[in-house]
């Protein structure tokens, strides 16, 4: 195997066309390798799509993100499934936690990287060479290649291959059904300020909670002021191994890991 490492941010709006000129599929040459966006799921191999492990074992290029100095989450789930001549691109995050998200230097950081990994992958595909950028969840759903989507696609074709996500994977490891008929569903980011997440806490029927880590004292507070806390399920390495389902209110001093979603299911209309 080969491998390498590069030090490739924000979010741009994908580029849906205009009426200012050709679509940019028009202006892609006929020989450019496709960039596939492959979602893994939420962890288990096993709940990888037929089209996933297919388009995993036959790639030449394979490129997953991760943090300095670790092997990363995407590349544990395809462990053992890649051809022994393939090629990894390990794209390495230049921040994690260091800097605050307010701060101007981390969407500046940010943006460079994906810039920078957008540009190998185009070279690679420039080249007539195939490329699979592999995911936790869906690809399309809070996930790194969004960022690579919207700096390619004009140039480059990027085809997107949908998973379950690592929020389907919580709710089911509770044992019940995360909504009923007419329930509304909110999928919130911990990072939201207090307020925020209170009002949606108190209009939605029915709560899953991501990005929690150091923001865990902040939501305890915002579902406490809504009313759901008591509701509330954490579960931890859903469909991975070392997975958790308790009551919040029952991991009052638990230091939450990355991979955790808080839970509340919606009571709505049933037969």
């Amino acid at each position: 195997m080969t491998a390498f490492a590069s030090n490739l941010g924000p979010n741009h709006a994908p580029d849906l066309g205009s009426d200012l000129g050709p679509d940019p599929a028009s202006r892609r040459g006929p020989d450019l390798g496709t960039i596939w966006g492959v979602g893994l799921g939420p962890g288990d191999p096993e709940l990888m799509s037929v089209k996933a492990d297919r388009l995993l074992r036959e790639a030449r290029h394979v490129a997953f993100f991760r943090k300095a100095g670790r092997e990363g989450q995407a590349r544990r789930i395809i462990d053992g499934m890649l051809r022994a001549d393939v090629s990894e691109i390990a794209m390495e995050y230049p921040v994690t936690t260091e800097i605050p998200l307010s701060d101007p230097r981390y969407n500046e950081l940010l943006s460079a990287f994906y810039e920078e990994s957008a540009a190998r992958l185009r070279a690679l595909s420039q080249a007539g060479e195939e490329v699979v950028v592999v995911s936790e969840g869906d690809p399309f759903f809070y996930g790194s290649f969004m960022h690579l989507h919207s700096r390619l696609s004009a140039t480059c074709p990027v085809e997107v291959v949908p998973a379950i996500t690592g929020m389907s994977a919580a709710w089911a490891a509770t044992g019940a059904p995360i909504t009923w008929g007419d329930d509304v569903l909110s999928t919130l980011m911990g990072t939201l300020p207090e307020a925020e997440l209170v009002d949606h806490m108190q209009r939605a029927d029915a709560l899953v909670v991501m990005k929690i880590g150091r923001n865990i004292d902040k939501i305890r507070r915002a579902l406490k002021q809504a009313g759901r806390y008591d509701a509330a399920w954490l579960v931890e390495y859903a469909a991975m191994p070392g997975e958790t389902v308790q009551r919040l209110s029952e991991a009052e001093d638990k230091i939450t890991p990355y991979f955790s979603i808080i839970v509340v299911h919606g009571q709505g209309r049933r037969p």
